[in-house]
């Protein structure tokens, strides 16, 4: 979960909390008066929540990704990566033909760290499309 994601969870937490402790405490004061505000309280709560949930649907996730290649010819990509190939003497074949309807978009990169570390490693945080690591012969 990332910080943005746990503030917000946070925040809901402590406002439902802080309506929870008002209708208490004006429950146990006036019954009476307790019942327009929990009228209020309850149609501001439905509105923040409402706004929250369109918020995080809608939103980046507020983090970049980390992409990180740390060993001996590895391969990281935030993204898809087509073809990926680390060893010696292996040859990257040519492409099909393109077809005759377009290619559907690729889907977008996902939120987090992307982390090739080993040798010959590769990573994505997409697709991959065709990889090779060993050498040809």
């Amino acid at each position: 979960m990332t910080g943005r994601a746990k503030a917000l969870m946070w925040t809901g937490i402590g406002l439902c909390a802080a309506g929870a402790a008002g209708l208490v405490v004006g429950g146990v004061l006036d019954v009476d008066a307790a019942d327009p505000w929990a009228s209020v309280a309850g149609g501001a709560a439905g509105l923040v929540g409402l706004a929250l949930t369109i918020y995080a649907l809608f939103s980046d996730g507020g983090g970049t990704t980390s992409v990180t290649a740390g060993g001996a010819r590895s391969v990281a990509a935030g993204g898809s990566i087509g073809v990926a190939v680390t060893g010696d003497g292996t040859a990257v074949a040519a492409p099909p033909a393109a077809p005759s309807a377009p290619a559907p978009a690729p889907p977008a990169p996902r939120a987090g760290n992307v982390t090739a570390s080993g040798d010959r490693s590769i990573a994505a945080g997409g697709d991959i499309g065709s990889a090779s690591t060993g050498d040809g012969r």
